[in-house]
């Protein structure tokens, strides 16, 4: 597609990275377009890629998953990595995965109800996969910051 991201856009996107919920009619009213100014601008950027659907976020402290854990994984060799990646998409646990460079083969973002189920998932789930030669836990006490790029 040959279509640019213009200053509509962005401010279409500021808006909707503030709140996923608002209306469309609200945003276009604050940007002073129609609603279907706006339709059609969120459909263009999803089908360019720019717009990857819309997510509900659930605090997982509040349903009972107070450990949020990052693994670094050394594997046995590089060609192992997307073997492990399959059998890793398999562990509900596992919320992020990270292919990186540097001392760790993979970067691994774990949500685990306490210590007790964050050694189960580390013992029987991914220690076990082939190709995985080790692993080392960093447990984190705080999120302080969360958010995506700015536009």
């Amino acid at each position: 597609m040959n279509y640019e991201i213009d200053n509509l856009d962005k401010q279409i996107l500021r808006l909707l990275m503030q709140n996923v919920t608002r209306a469309y009619t609200d945003i276009a009213k604050e940007l002073q377009v129609s609603g279907g100014t706006i339709h059609v601008r969120m459909k263009k950027l999803n089908e360019m890629g720019v717009v990857q659907g819309a997510q509900l976020l659930v605090n997982p402290a509040a349903v009972g998953y107070d450990i949020c854990a990052f693994l670094g994984v050394f594997l046995e060799k590089g060609s192992a990595y997307k073997a492990v990646v399959e059998q890793m998409r398999q562990i509900p646990e596992i919320v992020e995965l990270h292919y990186t460079t540097g001392s760790y083969s993979m970067f691994v973002k774990i949500i685990c109800r306490d210590t007790n189920h964050l050694r189960e998932v580390l013992n029987e789930k991914i220690q076990g996969i082939a190709g995985v030669q080790r692993t080392e836990t960093f447990i984190s006490l705080e999120e302080s910051i969360s958010r995506q790029i700015s536009i």
